[in-house]
């Protein structure tokens, strides 16, 4: 009886044990993760750190890491292997949650950890050819053993740490997930890079302009959708003379504008946040010497985007930040040198129509022949469950993404059922030589190598150095083209549609120490009209480059502080241009007292979109709804999905065809002009504003209704940031919106002592227990750079170092 009784009582026992360590659906198991001693309480980190020896197999000497007080490593090594160990062990000890989590969304395996639920978004990353871009670098890397041995060496430092940890010591994602960490290779540094690459590749927009073609016809469209911008202030200051011979261009095709697939049913694609690089002479400072910027502007998220470090070896001692799961200084300067990046919008991802011979997909239509698809097998392993096999098709010209195309999945909406991916991702590539060669550069000549081992995402690489030198190339692999080829959907089956080669690597646009005693580039056009090559149709707006150009062009005597200020100048060239207009348009007298006193406000406003200011508000909804209510009658179309002209053609609508039939709403009996378009879409802007924050207060502050703020990687809930209260805007050159802005900013002052100043929103750490988590966010939020730590030896006396570990071999 008493037996029985004790088994009694063991059962609910038992069963809240399993309940406690059983992981259901997105729930950690709670016995697992509340344990004070292995679960998350393990992850609180404190601030007090006590200098450390750590003895590492694989090492092949002595390494000094200084970490400062930002927890940003100054890694000083005997050799580049130890180096990239160290870098590759330092970076995981901060940051491995992050490169595992990223890896795993890049290669398709997030089912793995977190079950069913990733299926299609780990088969459409497979079919996007992910994986098979990361292998082709891999293989290309063979090439290049320098280079091998680098992402070797960053691997097997990721490996020690990861080698070293015990289960309770795993990043509290890990426990929140339940999963595991693995082992890193350099496939999972080969797929952060494509994972970048397919981050700025930008939108594909042939579906849409398909679509308008078939809808609107030639004429119209090459009217709306014009190759050149209006406004342009480009990147190669306009007429650079080209000192290179071009290669014969491709002819335009006589089916150039055959409307392909009609239907394609896609996502309206959202304007892009640019970023920003600039490069001062030494004519235009204070202290003789070129003055560098840069602030990439990307989707932001915490952990940070980037990993600040310090890498000193014989050869190189270089300073930035890196990819977390990448080896070397991404973007940085040494003593001599200083280099920054911005996306080009290079047109590098096109589709193709394939007909295939029947429905066993073993063959396809080309160059008037049948000839055999490469077939690919991806196994999807999921978490709790079975393995599912899916099969993709391989074509010449890359992966055929859907033949059936699954439903309610987002992603799959902008890809066109039975079409091949032309995507320079997927082709072999060493990219990572680029940065290795840049960290070690002295001069302009040495830049000049470097850049020709890139390939993707093509970047505006600015430049400076102690020698005066400012440059600034639109550079990678950009495709040798016909005159706006893959502005709308290609057909597969001609082999004139394909790609032909690409613009020799020497003949891209660049431009060095021009009259005007600067460069920059904030992602608009890479040149005027005389270039010889087509790059893409349409780029970022001119704003944000006419206001750096504008600001660049009268300064004098130039400090840190001038290109800092720059950085975060809000001031809007789109408001200029059109705010005037759109507050002559407006009669007062049929405004109510609420619409008057926001008239009033906006008409005074400084164009300057300030944490505190309500005009920016009321601006920016009023600009926003004006667009809309321009093209939104024509351009949607619930059986043809189409995009709508872009801003700067709207513009020139709004400032020069004052009579155009595109201001009537053909949805209603009236014929609207541009007066009532104006006007109606204030009085919603005024009732939308009044509807979420009530009569005209403090409410409506910019920062307020904009609500910026930097969210948790996977969007765990207390793992982002507050809603920060700052300024900027998408016209803006501080282009902050909700939780897209500068991932990173940086001035370099070079000098007889090359100086660096930087800050993310974010931290070091990749800890949410840490305070070193975030403790950058409001020196970025306010406008403000740290000065970056640049030490010439690991032992050089400075207060701001607060550890040192040394790193031995065992």
């Amino acid at each position: 009886m008493k037996v029985l009784k004790a088994i009694l009582a063991l059962v609910p026992a038992i069963g809240i044990i399993a309940l406690f360590n059983t992981k259901m659906g997105s729930i950690p198991p709670a016995g697992k993760f509340l344990d004070p001693f292995h679960g998350f309480w393990h992850n609180a980190e404190s601030k007090n750190h006590v200098d450390d020896v750590i003895q590492l197999k694989g090492l092949k000497g002595k390494v000094q890491v200084a970490l400062d007080d930002h927890m940003i490593p100054h890694v000083f090594a005997e050799n580049d292997y130890d180096l990239y160990f160290a870098q590759g062990y330092i970076t995981a000890r901060h940051r491995l949650w992050q490169m595992d989590f990223q890896t795993r969304y890049a290669s398709g395996r997030l089912s793995e950890a977190i079950g069913e639920k990733a299926i299609e978004l780990d088969r459409y990353q497979r079919r996007m050819g992910m994986v098979y871009g990361a292998e082709n670098m891999v293989k290309e890397l063979e090439k290049y053993p320098i280079i091998k041995r680098m992402t070797e060496a960053y691997a097997d430092g990721v490996n020690a740490y990861i080698k070293s940890l015990r289960p309770q010591d795993y990043p509290i994602e890990f426990k929140i997930l339940d999963y595991k960490p693995e082992k890193w290779s350099p496939l999972n540094t080969a797929l952060l890079l494509k994972l970048m690459s397919a981050t700025l590749a930008g939108g594909s927009d042939e579906f849409y302009m398909s679509n308008a073609l078939r809808k609107f016809g030639k004429d119209t469209i090459e009217n709306l959708f014009p190759d050149f911008p209006f406004k342009n202030d480009p990147i190669i200051p306009e007429g650079t003379k080209w000192n290179f011979k071009p290669v014969p261009v491709p002819a335009v095709p006589a089916t150039e504008y055959q409307a392909v697939n009609p239907s394609v049913f896609t996502n309206k694609k959202e304007e892009g946040i640019g970023s920003n690089n600039w490069a001062v002479s030494g004519t235009k400072t204070v202290n003789g010497y070129p003055l560098l910027a840069n602030d990439p502007h990307l989707e932001l998220s915490l952990p940070s985007i980037w990993y600040q470090i310090q890498m000193a070896a014989p050869g190189i001692n270089a300073c930035g930040v890196s990819i977390p799961g990448a080896p070397g200084v991404i973007i940085g300067f040494n003593q001599k040198v200083a280099w920054g990046v911005t996306n080009v919008n290079a047109d590098v991802l096109d589709f193709y129509s394939i007909k295939f011979k029947d429905s066993s997909c073993k063959e396809y239509w080309y160059n008037n022949q049948w000839n055999k698809t490469d077939i690919r097998i991806e196994e999807i392993r999921i978490r709790n469950n079975n393995a599912i096999r899916d099969t993709v098709y391989y074509t010449h010209h890359g992966p055929v993404v859907y033949l059936n195309k699954p439903k309610n999945f987002t992603k799959a909406r902008n890809i066109p059922q039975g079409y091949a991916l032309r995507w320079i991702a997927h082709d072999p590539s060493v990219d990572v030589a680029t940065f290795y060669y840049l960290n070690r550069a002295n001069n302009y000549a040495d830049y000049r190598k470097a850049l020709a081992y890139y390939t993707a995402p093509a970047q505006n690489f600015v430049f400076a150095s102690i020698d005066n030198d400012v440059a600034i190339s639109p550079n990678g692999y950009i495709p040798l083209k016909w005159h706006a080829q893959g502005k709308y959907l290609l057909d597969g089956t001609k082999i004139e549609n394909d790609w032909h080669g690409r613009i020799p690597a020497t003949q891209n646009p660049i431009v060095r120490n021009p009259p005007q005693g600067f460069v920059s580039s904030a992602n608009q056009p890479s040149t005027d009209k005389s270039y010889p090559y087509y790059i893409n149709w349409e780029f970022s707006g001119y704003e944000r480059a006419h206001r750096i150009n504008t600001r660049l062009a009268v300064m004098q005597r130039a400090t840190v502080d001038s290109v800092r200020n720059l950085q975060n100048d809000n001031y809007s060239v789109h408001a200029e241009n059109v705010l005037p207009l759109m507050i002559k348009l407006i009669d007062i007298n049929r405004l109510n007292a609420s619409e008057r006193r926001a008239y009033n406000i906006v008409k005074n406003w400084n164009k300057y979109f300030d944490s505190k200011e309500v005009g920016a508000s009321i601006f920016e909804i009023w600009q926003k709804d004006v667009y809309n209510r321009i093209w939104s009658d024509d351009f949607i179309d619930a059986n043809a999905p189409m995009r709508f002209p872009s801003r700067d053609r709207t513009v020139h609508l709004l400032l020069e065809e004052e009579n155009s039939q595109w201001f009537d709403d053909i949805r209603t009996p009236e014929k609207e002009n541009r007066s009532d378009i104006v006007e109606a879409a204030f009085k919603f802007t005024v009732d939308s504003l009044e509807r979420r924050f009530g009569p005209i207060s403090k409410e409506w502050q910019w920062a307020n209704v904009k609500q910026s703020h930097v969210p948790h990687l996977a969007k765990i809930a207390g793992f982002g940031s507050s809603i920060l209260l700052n300024g900027g805007s998408k016209t803006s050159v501080n282009a902050l919106s909700e939780s897209h802005g500068p991932s990173w900013r940086m001035v370099v002052e070079l000098g007889k002592v090359t100086k660096g100043y930087g800050v993310f929103p974010g931290g070091q750490s990749g800890n949410p227990g840490s305070f070193y988590y975030d403790d950058m966010i409001d020196t970025w939020t306010n406008g403000r750079l740290n000065q970056l730590l640049f030490l010439k030896s690991a032992n050089q006396n400075t207060k701001r170092i607060i550890q040192q570990i040394t790193l031995e071999k065992k």
